[in-house]
């Protein structure tokens, strides 16, 4: 029997930090004269009260380690409990949402997609744009934790492949996990601050550059403006591409160069074959759209940079009309949107490291059809690749192919069309936040969808961000047996 005590005692300590932080935009509506700040101390209100009830009521609980169920339970009430209190303030305060819409904006936020159903960003009060940041950070920091500390030890999609990289190989400087989510949360911070500090110095208004520099180091994709970052200038675009590519990087390479080991980081086999596929991505985007739109060559490149570097890191932010460049573009997007960043980082995605295995599979079952006798053990960064890894990996990009094309067929049901439907699902599962079709294009948002689609859409983010057979586990009768 699962001892559901310890999962809730934590549910509680982050519900009543959550409370605390609430009343930052709610101090910042009040200097300003908004009647909002009253929705954020009443969101805070019932937030803290309900996690300290929880909290008091399980504060005996945690007398030793979570095992692994309590880890997949606790991981799953982090992505469906936390967004319904980060969603109060949309629904008592401005915009005013219904409670399925501030859902998914909170969802949204706290998996890092960046799909939003709110039009009119500029006219929302400060305090509701700066907690759409808060979430967007608070999100990626909790899913670098979870891919660095969590999903290797719950062995989810491959990533017990990592298991060892992240415990072991520091020796001494870093025995436990402890420490490195310790170090982990000062890298965040200091490239948070970093990238505010870039966005300022380079003319982005003080506010919207601590909203955008929490975004962008989550790679989330929430913006203070609805037409993102194409109000800005050059410069800003070109530092944004960088960050969020910095961003969608194994924060694991950061923890080790802290503590004065560079060279993984640039002998990392995932962030090179991430960098490569990027560039060429771009490339093709940028010769395609010289060759038919006539756009100068800068225009093209920065355009492309910009919005492919954005998809591939399930970024969200965008620049530009990038619907309209060309069918054979959107392919690429597509594909890049599927493939995603690095693993342990805040992109999502299948991950570059699950495509390098799966191809390096592949390559293997092809060459065994010419010499079915032969030893061709799968490597990695010069380590082997288990067939526990393997087979978790295989089932992960099954699961995530599967889920795509059965969700995209429901959202048509619903009587969505095709196009809007297959990127919906593609945007939401794959965390990317970028909207295409015909019901995107009106607001640039979600708003236009039905319900059902909404709900699909949610699930699908919750479904993107933790790992599909995390919350697939839950629902089976011999998890809870065991």
């Amino acid at each position: 029997m699962v001892d559901f005590r310890p999962v809730a005692y934590v549910i509680g300590r982050i519900l009543i930090v959550l409370a605390i932080l609430m009343l930052a935009p709610a101090v910042i509506d009040w200097r300003a004269g908004l009647d909002n700040g009253a929705a954020f101390a009443a969101a805070a209100a019932i937030t803290g009260v309900v996690g300290g009830a929880v909290t008091l009521a399980t504060s005996n609980s945690l007398s030793r380690a979570l095992d692994t169920r309590q880890a997949y339970l606790l991981t799953a009430c982090i992505w469906f409990v936390i967004p319904a209190f980060g969603a109060l303030p949309f629904y008592i305060g401005a915009p005013g949402l219904s409670l399925q819409n501030a859902y998914f904006e909170a969802v949204s936020g706290i998996t890092t997609t960046g799909a939003s159903v709110i039009s009119g960003l500029e006219s929302l009060p400060t305090g509701l744009n700066l907690w759409r940041g808060m979430l967007n950070w608070l999100g990626g920091l909790g899913i670098a934790f979870i891919a660095m500390i969590f999903l290797p030890l719950m062995r989810i999609g491959g990533m017990q492949f990592f298991r060892t990289e992240g415990f072991d190989t520091f020796g001494k400087a870093l025995p436990r996990a402890t420490d490195i989510a310790r170090q982990l949360l000062l890298i965040y911070s200091i490239l948070t601050v970093l990238i505010m500090v870039v966005y300022s110095i380079l003319g982005m208004p003080p506010v919207e550059a601590i909203v955008h520099g929490m975004t962008t180091v989550a790679t989330g994709g929430f913006s203070t403006n609805d037409s993102s970052f194409s109000g800005y200038g050059r410069s800003i675009q070109y530092a944004a591409a960088v960050f969020m590519f910095l961003a969608s990087l194994p924060f694991i390479r950061y923890v080790q160069l802290v503590n004065g080991t560079s060279g993984p980081l640039w002998r990392d086999v995932q962030a090179r074959a991430y960098f490569r596929w990027l560039m060429t991505a771009v490339l093709m985007a940028t010769a395609f759209r010289i060759m038919t739109s006539g756009a100068s060559w800068e225009t093209a490149f920065r355009e492309s940079l910009f919005n492919l570097t954005s998809i591939m890191s399930s970024s969200g932010f965008g620049v530009g009309n990038f619907s309209s460049w060309g069918a054979f573009v959107l392919v690429i997007a597509y594909v890049v949107g599927v493939i995603g960043a690095c693993s342990g980082s805040t992109a999502a995605g299948l991950s570059v490291f699950r495509v390098q295995v799966a191809f390096a599979a592949l390559i293997r079952e092809v060459r065994r059809i010419g010499s079915p006798s032969s030893v061709d053990p799968i490597r990695y960064d010069g380590r082997p690749v288990t067939d526990d890894v393997l087979n978790a990996l295989i089932l992960f990009l099954s699961s995530f192919i599967l889920i795509l094309g059965v969700m995209s067929v429901a959202m048509t049901l619903l009587g969505v069309d095709s196009v809007s439907a297959l990127f919906a699902v593609w945007t939401t599962l794959g965390n990317v936040g970028y909207g295409f079709g015909p019901l995107v294009e009106r607001t640039g948002t979600f708003i236009d969808f039905p319900p059902g689609a909404i709900a699909i859409m949610t699930l699908c983010m919750i479904l993107g961000r933790l790992g599909i057979l995390a919350i697939l586990v839950l629902v089976l009768p011999s998890f809870w047996r065991r």
